[in-house]
């Protein structure tokens, strides 16, 4: 700088040439540099006589230049400014800075003062916390669970978007509000689930929360408390979860109350004793107040024949009933085979006298299932034998339809131990009265639907045992290849074990509905396999097809084992696809046809001749149970086309 007239200017100066950080003083007409500090050399890489033929616009990047003339033209030139800029040092390095200038009068010159501070290092570490916390940010966006951060007063500091998409609430919505107060509106409940987030536990418990439209979901959290005390909570959506268990449950239930009525009447002729039993399990399954068969006879009077009570309510066993309602027509309805599920008898549509009746046994929602008998091939139709009603008589109840399907499953037992103990009481008489063995042999021949569907039954109900022996045998194995095996044997019982079922369910015996077997069939291998519809479509084409058991229990076994290949090795990976059965006829032939759009077979393997027990038992069938051929095509995945008489 210029030489020092007195103290002050000497004090300036000393500030300026030992200030550590780079200074400098450039003339703002012509803006050629017009001093720089030891700092400033040193730093940028000039000498002061470089810096001496420099103009400022040097030390930027070219870029930056005409941002930087732009800049010196909207402000005033008598104040002090400051900012950020990108300085280029002689040896090319750019670096980022931070400036304060003022206008100062320097030798006469319109001068101005620039002290320099370099923020490289700072920006750099600015930029890469941000750009961690993007990383994180994307992390916690990307992950399939809802998490938030909540401080010490329990205040919502952060949510990610999973939360807001499964809560149906906002981040923003809680500025000042109380989240937990919105998600647990019961004081005490949301208490608890305050002391279990305080605790953070390592680990997961279930919660019912309220989202924003008011529904409750079923929810399942964990949190981790951090070293200043906030909380990250970590939760999922279990209601489809929760869901599955309970139609696990319910399925378990309903499997173990149709053993038991079957048990029953297996076990016993006596149609009083299985209809005890039958209202006392079906009661303590379904949790109600009462439950009852109640029997029409033909003028539509009806009686009750059993009934199981909680104690405490009014017993219906015994009292007679005078019930108008059906004697005018009102149970028309369950000739049709329907059935009702009444959460509250005034809301119903109900008649008075039906009403009347249901107030006189203290009822305010109920089940409704017919139980009908087939009447026989030579009458085709049903019989109305009677209803049975499960009685909810504590309050008003919302009924869940796997309740309803569990009465509709009993009510199928309950016909078939009536038609059996009618069978037997037939078979008593006729041997008192061997002077009626015409009449005798004459309803034995109309009752043998009854009696072949029995056999259905029962065999499909012994496949059934095998495959749950099989089942739990599986459970002990820890072999995945066994495992397999097993899970593949039981398919083939399934199909075998469909094709009895549909028999003794038809209304016309030894006529096989082969469409419904089919679907049946193909529907079961998906939920084996545990395969979701939306990524392998299921397609039919089953035209109106006459087979014999025979014929029916070979194209089951033919589809379950070429259908189960398909969906074990057609589409790997969690590949999409389609698998397509046709069943129709041709002239005097029936054409099979089930095919893939999976990767195909490998193109050197004799399907013929393989290890495979599977393929080897769909060529076995083929050819010596339906006396038939097969061809395989690899047009776009793999078919099997499969002719026979």
């Amino acid at each position: 700088m210029l030489f020092p007239e007195n103290e002050s200017q000497r004090l300036e100066v000393l500030l300026f040439s030992k200030n550590p950080n780079p200074m400098w003083i450039y003339n703002q007409n012509n803006l050629r540099f017009l001093d720089v500090n030891e700092a400033a050399v040193i730093h940028y890489g000039y000498s002061r006589e470089e810096f001496l033929q420099m103009r400022i616009t040097d030390i930027f990047p070219p870029e930056n230049v005409s941002i930087f003339r732009e800049y010196l033209g909207k402000r005033h030139t008598n104040l002090h400014f400051s900012g950020q800029w990108l300085h280029r040092r002689k040896d090319g390095q750019i670096i980022e800075v931070e400036v304060v200038t003022h206008t100062i009068d320097y030798a006469n010159y319109n001068a101005r003062l620039v002290n320099i501070r370099d923020i490289t290092e700072h920006k750099r570490i600015e930029r890469t916390l941000q750009e961690q916390n993007e990383f994180l940010r994307r992390i916690f966006e990307s992950i399939p669970l809802m998490i938030a951060l909540i401080d010490t007063n329990g205040k919502l500091q952060w949510v990610n978007q999973e939360w807001e998409s499964v809560l149906g609430w906002k981040f923003k919505d809680f500025q000042t509000g109380d989240v937990l107060e919105a998600l647990y509106p019961n004081a005490e409940y949301r208490q608890d689930v305050i002391n279990f987030m305080q605790s953070a536990q390592h680990n997961w418990a279930d919660f019912i929360t309220q989202v924003r439209d008011g529904d409750l979901l079923d929810t399942s959290w964990t949190n981790v408390k951090l070293s200043n005390g906030q909380i990250i909570t970590i939760g999922q959506d279990i209601t489809e979860r929760k869901r599955t268990e309970l139609a696990l449950k319910g399925q378990a239930e309903r499997e173990q109350l149709m053993r038991t009525v079957a048990q029953r009447i297996r076990q016993s002729l006596n149609l009083q004793d299985i209809l005890n039993a039958t209202v006392q399990e079906v009661r303590d399954l379904l949790g109600v107040d009462r439950v009852v068969v109640y029997q029409f006879d033909s003028e539509m009077i009806g009686t009750i024949m059993a009934e199981s009570v909680e104690p405490g309510w009014r017993v219906s066993l015994g009292v007679e009933i005078y019930d108008t309602c059906f004697q005018t027509g009102k149970g028309a309805e369950y000739y049709q085979v329907n059935k009702r599920a009444i959460a509250n008898i005034y809301e119903a549509g109900l008649t008075d006298c039906h009403i009347r009746l249901l107030e006189r046994f203290e009822v305010k929602a109920n089940l409704v299932v017919p139980i009908l008998l087939e009447v026989g091939s030579q009458n085709p139709g049903s019989h109305l034998w009677g209803l049975l009603i499960a009685h909810q008589c504590s309050g008003f109840r919302e009924w869940e339809k796997n309740q309803l399907d569990l009465l509709d499953q009993v009510t199928v037992q309950l016909a078939i131990a009536i038609q059996q103990s009618s069978i037997f009481e037939q078979a008593q008489t006729e041997l008192v009265q061997k002077q009626k063995a015409q009449v005798k042999l004459k309803n034995a021949l109309a009752e043998k639907e009854v009696l072949l569907k029995e056999v259905h039954h029962r065999v499909k109900n012994n496949l059934q045992i095998v495959s749950s022996l099989l089942q739990l045998q599986s459970q002990t194995l820890k072999d995945p290849e066994a495992i397999k095996v097993l899970r593949e044997s039981q398919n083939r019982i399934e199909s075998i074990s469909l094709i009895h079922k549909n028999l003794y369910t038809s209304a016309n015996i030894g006529q096989i509905d082969v469409a419904d077997y089919i679907n049946n069939l193909a529907a079961s291998l998906l939920i084996s396999y545990q395969i979701w519809p939306e990524r392998i479509t299921l397609e039919t084409d089953i035209d109106s097809v006459n087979l014999t058991v025979d014929q029916a229990i070979a194209c089951g076994l033919i589809i379950n084992e070429l259908i189960s290949n398909a969906l074990k090795h057609a589409f790997p990976n969690q590949q999409v696809g389609r698998i397509s059965i046709a069943l129709r006829n041709i002239n005097n032939s029936i054409e099979m046809t089930i095919q893939d759009n999976g990767i195909g077979l490998p193109d050197n393997l004799d399907w013929k001749n393989t290890d495979s027990l599977g393929l080897s038992l769909v060529y076995d069938l083929v050819t010596e149970q339906l006396e038939g051929n097969i061809t395989l095509e690899r047009n776009h995945g793999t078919g099997f086309k499969i002719k026979f008489k």
